[in-house]
């Protein structure tokens, strides 16, 4: 990559630290990945206890260990932005490789966002899943959504909300609007 576009993926991948990083400390743990899937959870109204409740949390830890967990660089079980940044760049150069890295994840906050069943998610159901998880503001959410609703049918269908997140991690397009899935871009 060239340096405007490695200077992308850094401001991608810090943004989304930002949003990850729950408490605000500097660095994420465990303890902020399962409180990303639980803050998305109360978000959507599903009780600690359901199946899909479970069913996130146990992503979450899985997401931990995969994804997060790898770039402890130091292994003081926190992960700092520099640290974070530095394993996202060498990580996700394959966007071959989403079905397998970051697929689940990702489905794992499009089914319970999907409250009707239908298979797709509203402008509503976006914004539950980025303002309660990524912290963007709802006017953010709604100018996002409208971009990635690519056939403009007023829901993102899961391969909208797919193309979404792997553009997100692995690409280099710096007008792609899923740039701005966890908030606009500093």
């Amino acid at each position: 990559m060239d340096e405007l576009l490695d200077e992308l993926r850094k401001r991608k991948y810090e943004r989304w630290f930002r949003a990850a990083d729950v408490d605000s400390d500097g660095a994420i743990t465990r303890q902020d990945v399962v409180m990303m899937g639980e803050r998305y959870l109360r978000a959507r109204g599903i009780p600690p206890g359901a199946l899909q409740a479970q069913q996130m949390l146990d992503t979450m830890h899985g997401f931990w260990e995969t994804v997060i967990a790898p770039a402890d660089a130091d292994k003081d079980d926190r992960v700092t932005s520099a640290e974070m940044t530095q394993a996202f760049a060498g990580a996700f150069t394959d966007r071959a490789r989403y079905p397998e890295e970051l697929a689940p994840v990702a489905d794992r906050f499009f089914d319970p966002a999907d409250d009707d069943g239908d298979d797709a998610i509203s402008l509503t159901e976006f914004t539950h899943i980025f303002g309660s998880t990524g912290r963007a503001a709802d006017d953010e959410c709604a100018e996002v959504f409208h971009a990635l609703d690519l056939d403009a049918s007023g829901a993102l269908s899961r391969t909208e909300y797919h193309r979404a997140a792997s553009e997100f991690f692995y690409g280099d397009d710096p007008d792609a609007p899923a740039n701005h899935v966890f908030g606009r871009l500093a």
